[in-house]
């Protein structure tokens, strides 16, 4: 009797626990409309659905007990429904969700519940940032609207190990990372100027959603290294998409020097079914500088439109266009031997340039993207990105220090004036298929295969006379360019295509250890006026991540990316020497806290640029026309991050880094010296703080910045362009720390008013391009922001 009752209640246990339920419901707004295709599953299970045009949704197969049911939809805030399944059929679960409309949390890395959009054009697969191999920093739009940045490197300056390398005369903004010079901007994915060397661009802050920041083992994903910086990473900027509630909002910037800046964000559905949706910002702005003389204007519009086609399927259009008109800035002048700092502190109302000096910048990219779900566990995803860059520049030129009689006069320079324009087009078309915890036994897979194909056309003209008169930077300075006959110019140029294919594996073997495992294969060819090259190149990535306790990751990978720029030299043979590698190793440990509230992270990397194709000189340091494969340049370092939320109301974006960059072994540069403008440490530290209470709606915040002291130029022992003097030590420039502060008051939920305080020392700091261009930082200035939201 006591085995009948045993069995009994085992076999009613088994029937109880095999039972299962079809549950069905709808998902609306706050007014009973309902929301199309909002997302449906149970928590911490592959169990979900999509609703239909109606919003109607259909879970079956749910095992009977208390589940917690997530109901999601773009623009409107996730919900979570306690549900308690006990019967065959639960129908009429009715779920209302609330619309979006609140500002995001202010996070280095976005909303802490959304998966950052588009990072998938530099990851390719489908995972958190904290959960990826790579060192990844997400910017989120709340921040660079809550700190009023405005340029790139405003906003990458939450970063650390991200600095300004140079602004060429206030014309551009080329960044640098891990010591190397230049690295990669891109705009959804897609280069805008594919200048090797990473001079860089300019956009506007407007359009923009979140900047995301790659370091590391970027090459997998990225292709060959055909850039001098990205080995150190890359920068993404993504741009804002449609959303399918109505709203958007409006402010007036006015600021020191003049600054007066008018935007505008739109968006909403676009038919009643909410299949269609659209999104424009803008943003028109005008501004003088502390310099006399430098003014600029800009003019910036970025409409997309989103189609879901199915409760499977989206199309999303975009086009970003921007126009920029400004003065070139030539900056100031070092008053000695470039061993010497002596920078000239040159009064705000003296320019060295002329008045009609302008660069004028046009970018116009366009984007088309595919998101196919094929099955729970396999998505496509299709992108073709296309962007085109034309610069137009007329400017005065620097020459060196005047020699007479054997004594020279570091005040009086030559001055020259050039005119110059580049005409650039690029284009990636993008596929993937992306597997999403995909299991071959007990092993869990998270997967991607794809390929890209990239395109690059580019044409240059330059025209320029080095010496049209004399200028002595102490006195009075004629800023009416004389009558100037240049000599004439024939366009320059280059094509270049490149196909990639690339797989990656996310083994999770348990619950505290993953492996991942990447190959790319990479062809470039570069079809210049005389020659075309060609070059391959397979780049593995090989990654270990540990997790000892829960929201901790311990991780470690190896990849190696090629450089085929300089593949075709030549050795003492006549052979040609093939591509350059950079070998990078980086370890540490991810962490993720208070429910994805507050994140610390620390990294350590050593990078390698090994098999260099290096000139050979002889005896007297002559160049003998040939190459020798060999040498190591190396940068290595430590990064640090905390970034989030330490209390509800206290939001902290902090970091710190340690670049040790030298020239290894090397013909041109001394053993042990530095690249130009890489300092050895800088800082970053940001909090804001949103009062409760009797001061509800205000908010303060600060920001400390330290970039730390950096050699103007390389020290070399055979390279002499561009200021250097072989076997001369170059000076360095100065540190310097910049704090800015910010207040924010929201008089109710359409109106908010901010004021912004940058520099409020007044502290003078310098960006310099080697002895060509040595800008000066913004001195001390004030802006007020009124934002209207609808």
């Amino acid at each position: 009797m006591k085995s009948l009752v045993a069995f009994a209640l085992l076999f009613t246990a088994l029937i109880s626990n095999a039972q299962t339920s079809v549950i069905t419901g709808k998902v609306t707004d706050t007014n009973g409309a309902p929301i199309p295709y909002a997302n449906v599953y149970i928590q911490n299970t592959k169990n979900g659905n999509a609703a239909n045009a109606e919003g109607l949704f259909t879970l079956s197969q749910v095992p009977y007990g208390t589940h917690n049911l997530l109901i999601s939809a773009v623009g409107f805030k996730t919900t979570t429904l306690h549900l308690v399944v006990n019967q065959a059929t639960q129908n009429n679960v009715n779920v209302q969700l609330n619309a979006d409309t609140e500002l995001d949390d202010v996070e280095v890395f976005g909303d802490r519940y959304k998966h950052p959009d588009k990072i998938e054009a530099l990851t390719r697969l489908p995972l958190e940032p904290y959960e990826q191999i790579q060192s990844i920093s997400v910017i989120s739009e709340k921040l660079i609207e809550n700190q009023g940045a405005l340029t790139i490197s405003e906003a990458t300056k939450n970063v650390p190990g991200v600095y300004t390398f140079a602004t060429y005369g206030n014309k551009r903004e080329s960044m640098s990372s891990r010591g190397f010079r230049g690295i990669p901007i891109l705009k959804n994915g897609v280069r805008v100027n594919s200048d090797f060397r990473g001079v860089g661009v300019l956009t506007d802050m407007q359009g923009v959603d979140n900047i995301q920041v790659l370091k590391g083992a970027a090459a997998i994903t990225q292709g060959v290294a055909t850039d001098l910086g990205s080995p150190g990473g890359v920068i993404n900027i993504v741009t804002k998409t449609p959303k399918y509630q109505k709203g958007g909002s409006a402010s007036l910037r006015v600021g020191s020097y003049g600054q007066t800046r008018a935007t505008y964000d739109v968006y909403g559905p676009i038919n009643k079914e909410k299949t269609l949706a659209f999104r424009i910002d803008g943003a028109l702005e005008r501004a003088d500088n502390f310099r006399h003389g430098v003014s600029s204007e800009r003019f910036y519009i970025n409409p997309s439109l989103e189609w879901r086609v199915d409760n499977t399927t989206t199309i999303t259009a975009e086009m970003d266009y921007f126009d920029d008109s400004r003065t070139p800035d030539l900056g100031t002048v070092n008053l000695a031997p470039n061993d010497v700092n002596a920078i000239y502190d040159l009064p705000h109302d003296q320019f060295l340039g002329f008045k009609n000096d302008k660069s004028i910048t046009q970018n116009t990219s366009y984007s088309l993207r595919f998101n196919k779900i094929i099955s729970e566990k396999l998505t496509l995803k299709g992108a073709f990105f296309k962007s085109s860059l034309n610069l137009d520049d007329k400017g005065a030129s620097l020459g060196g220090a005047i020699t007479e009689n054997d004594e020279t006069f570091y005040n009086i320079r030559s001055r020259g004036y050039s005119v110059s324009s580049r005409n650039d087009d690029n284009s990636v078309l993008q596929f993937d298929l992306i597997g999403d915890d995909v299991y071959t036994g007990s092993i869990k897979h998270t997967f991607q295969v794809g390929f890209d194909y990239r395109t690059t056309k580019f044409s240059t003209t330059n025209q320029s006379i080095r010496t049209l008169d004399t200028i002595n930077v102490f006195t009075g300075i004629s800023n009416v360019l004389p009558e100037v006959s240049l000599p004439d110019a024939d366009p320059t140029g280059a094509r270049s295509r490149s196909t990639g294919f690339v797989g990656q594996d996310v083994i999770t073997w348990n619950d505290w250890v993953k492996t991942f495992l990447g190959i790319r294969y990479s062809t470039t060819q570069t079809i210049a006026e005389t020659e075309t090259t060609s070059s391959d190149a397979f780049n593995p990535l090989v990654g270990l991540v540990l997790s000892p306790i829960k929201n901790v990751n311990v991780f470690a990978s190896y990849t190696n990316s090629s450089y085929p720029r300089t593949a075709t030299r030549l050795d003492v043979n006549g052979n040609e020497l093939g591509n350059e590698r950079f070998d990078q190793l980086e370890a540490g440990i991810k962490t993720n806290w208070l429910d994805s509230r507050l994140r610390f992270n620390l990294t350590l990397f050593k990078i390698n640029n090994k098999n260099i194709n290096l000139p050979v000189y002889d005896e007297n340091w002559n160049p003998t026309g040939y190459y020798q494969q060999g040498g190591n340049d190396q940068r290595q370092g430590v990064e640090v991050e905390l970034t989030g939320r330490i209390l509800e109301n206290l939001e902290v974006v902090t970091g710190y880094s340690y670049i040790d960059a030298q020239y290894k072994e090397h013909t041109s540069y001394v053993y042990g010296s530095a690249p130009l403008n890489t300092p050895k440490h800088t800082f970053n530290a940001y909090a804001n703080y949103s009062f409760k209470g009797s001061l509800d709606g205000l908010s303060l915040g600060a920001g400390a910045y330290y970039t730390g002291e950096r050699p103007i130029n390389d020290w070399a022992t055979a390279v002499t362009h561009d200021g250097i003097v072989p076997n001369q030590k170059p000076f360095y420039v100065e540190a310097y720390t910049l704090v800015n502060l910010q207040a924010g008051y929201t008089i109710n939920e359409h109106w908010n008013v901010r004021l912004l305080a940058n520099n409020i020392f007044n502290t003078i700091g310098y960006n310099a391009y080697r002895t060509r261009f040595i800008n000066q930082t913004d001195p001390r200035t004030f802006a007020a922001v009124l934002n209207y939201n609808f």
